[in-house]
């Protein structure tokens, strides 16, 4: 098990963005591989660091975590047929019915994510009312000095510009029902995301993101 990310990783990524053809790639295949194989192994240590304050955690598969490099390029004006990153999912992706965590390895773009992205719209709904009805608890978590350092404000992604149907207009969460992911993003820096204690200081940060995603769950039990 890989206790740490290889520099080999950045430097297979910045030649692959360089040289984003399948040609390129199929001659430098197992330079991919060798990639994929460290960061697959990279992520078993982070599991098992994070499993110390989150069990659940402990179920996921690295290997079924990570996203394939494979581009969909059908609905795309980008044909570039490679992602030139690796991310996965920690219990966290678009669509998901419930808050989780995700890692993205890229130079000079790599970044640590948590919270829940784009959920459907019954989840969402469930979501806006548990802030809406238990608006100190959820503002105790996000202003937390500690929380604050690392994400000084939620997403603001394809925000609503009106309080959405079913909400008083003039409730006090209302710039937070505007919102559509809940979402924390931390960016790291390249020497962040090589640093050999890289795997515990993640795993440091995604704690501190637990608590609001225990928030959000919590409104999304037995619904």
């Amino acid at each position: 098990m890989s206790t740490i990310i290889s520099p080999n990783v950045f430097d297979f990524l910045r030649a692959l963005d360089r040289n984003n053809n399948r040609e390129w790639f199929n001659l430098n295949k197992n330079l991919y591989q060798d990639s994929q194989e460290n960061i697959i192994s990279f992520l078993d240590y982070l599991i098992d660091e994070m499993g110390n304050f989150d069990v659940n955690i402990l179920k996921i598969d690295a290997k079924k975590a990570l996203f394939r490099i494979y581009r969909d390029t059908r609905f795309s004006k980008d044909k570039n047929p490679y992602k030139t990153n690796f991310g996965a999912s920690l219990g966290m992706g678009k669509g998901s019915k419930k808050a989780g965590y995700y890692i993205h390895i890229e130079p000079g773009k790599s970044f640590l994510a948590g919270g829940i992205y784009m959920p459907d719209s019954p989840t969402l709904k469930e979501i806006r009312k548990e802030i809406s009805m238990n608006g100190d608890e959820f503002l105790k978590i996000i202003n937390n000095k500690n929380f604050k350092k690392y994400f000084p404000e939620l997403s603001q992604e394809q925000k609503l510009v009106k309080i959405p149907q079913g909400f008083e207009k003039e409730d006090v969460m209302g710039d937070y029902l505007k919102l559509k992911s809940f979402i924390v993003v931390y960016n790291l820096k390249d020497s962040e995301v090589l640093d050999p204690n890289a795997a515990k200081n993640f795993s440091k940060i995604f704690e501190i993101i637990k608590p609001f995603n225990d928030f959000i769950n919590s409104s999304l039990i037995q619904k």
